[in-house]
């Protein structure tokens, strides 16, 4: 069965647009004139409808927060009994995101052509990352999928809210900095210029930072614009030099090099492994595969390749703990955490701790970076304007001089 929209004009001659399943194009017709409704356009979108590789190009990905709401949402369904595809039925009827139910729709159809949901969510590589996918695999395996997407569910939230975190803690920030270049800006250029036309007559030689000043204000005013397309240029120039892995890597190691970012880097991508990496044994996925997927979200390519080198190490029989710290500049703690685990038989538990720890460091590191950044910030806006300030006043206050005497 595939998925189908549809465009449609009813008895009031008005046009409605939505989805309908069906086995065919004509059966889909055929449905919807039992509806009352005179059919326009029939357009698949699912069940072969387009090449494989053309819908990953076409296929825009979900927001996380509805991918996680989702899943909680068809946890809850299916842990109160209700078949796999009418836990998705239900879904779509209680939806009101287009492309959520468009998506969950084209889900549908795949498993009641008689695949496994983790096959059916492979059609959509861009909403439903490896992980997702892995640890659904891991679920229908067991037997436990409704537990299984209960935690993919608890991990996008937590992601989310992390994430929020940040987000609504660099609002001010960049406010501010917006505010203060703009002030500077109007400032050197609008400002700046209508003073020192006072200067221009005057015989006696202006104030160093008064002749600064004005340089500067010129500056700004001719070349601006220039200066705003060469800073365009070359960021763009720089994201394309850093297209090539070979040269990212290389940057990524050096930010690990870096001591104030370092500290930062390092906690975001640890916490963001060891959680991954709790979820997936904690699901039933073996360790090397867990290792691997847990890999391929990691922003960070040198710390990446530390993880990905670190699974053949695990294979050729080293622990965890002694793999990953041969490999990588890993935390000191998670390290522990992980040996501890692997000891005891209790390394989902331990790895979730590892993760909380983590988290508090990354939120306090986050507050204490905008805590600095803040007073930082405001005191170089204060000493720039009082360099203006001073700038114009200087002259001033020696012309006073020389009309005295």
């Amino acid at each position: 069965m595939a998925v189908f929209n549809y465009r449609a004009l009813n008895t009031a001659g008005r046009t409605r647009k939505g989805l309908i399943e069906a086995d065919s194009a004509r059966q889909a017709r055929a449905r919807l004139r039992e509806q009352g409704l005179m059919p326009t356009e029939i357009t698949a979108v699912s069940g072969g409808a387009a090449p494989r590789s053309r819908r990953l190009r076409l296929e825009r990905p979900l927001p996380a927060r509805d991918v996680a709401l989702l899943t909680r949402q068809l946890a809850t369904l299916i842990d109160s009994g209700l078949p796999l595809a009418d836990a998705l039925q239900a879904i779509t009827r209680h939806g009101h995101n287009p492309r959520l139910k468009t998506t969950v729709l084209a889900v549908r159809a795949r498993i009641l052509e008689g695949h496994s949901l983790a096959s059916a969510l492979s059609e959509f590589p861009r909403s439903f990352g490896e992980l997702y996918r892995a640890m659904v695999t891991a679920g229908e395996e067991t037997g436990h999928l409704a537990a299984v997407l209960l935690r993919l569910a608890e991990h996008g939230e937590r992601l989310q809210k992390i994430r929020g975190k940040v987000q609504v803690a660099l609002i001010y920030p960049a406010v501010l900095t917006l505010v203060a270049i703009g002030v500077i800006a109007l400032l050197m250029t609008l400002v700046v210029p209508k003073v020192v036309e006072q200067f221009s007559h005057a015989q006696a030689t202006l104030p160093f930072l008064t002749r600064q000043l004005i340089l500067i204000s010129d500056g700004l005013q001719q070349y601006g614009i220039h200066l705003l397309g060469a800073a365009g240029l070359l960021t763009l120039l720089v994201r394309l030099w850093l297209r090539d892995t070979g040269r990212r890597r290389r940057w990524h190691s050096l930010q690990l090099r870096l001591p104030l970012l370092r500290t930062f880097v390092l906690s975001q991508q640890s916490l963001q492994f060891a959680r991954t990496l709790a979820i997936l044994v904690g699901s039933g996925v073996d360790l090397l595969r867990s290792l691997k997927v847990a890999a391929a979200p990691m922003t960070n390519l040198y710390l990446k390749g530390a993880v990905l080198q670190s699974i053949d190490k695990v294979q050729s029989g080293s622990s965890l703990s002694r793999a990953l710290e041969q490999s990588g500049p890993f935390p000191p703690l998670l390290l522990y955490m992980i040996a501890s685990g692997e000891s005891s038989g209790e390394l989902e538990r331990m790895l979730d701790k590892a993760a909380e720890n983590q988290e508090a460091e990354f939120e306090t590191r986050v507050a204490w970076l905008l805590g600095l950044f803040e007073p930082a910030l405001i005191l170089t806006m204060g000493i720039v304007v009082l360099g203006i300030v001073l700038a114009i006043l200087m002259p001033i206050l020696q012309l006073n001089n020389i009309t005295t005497f």
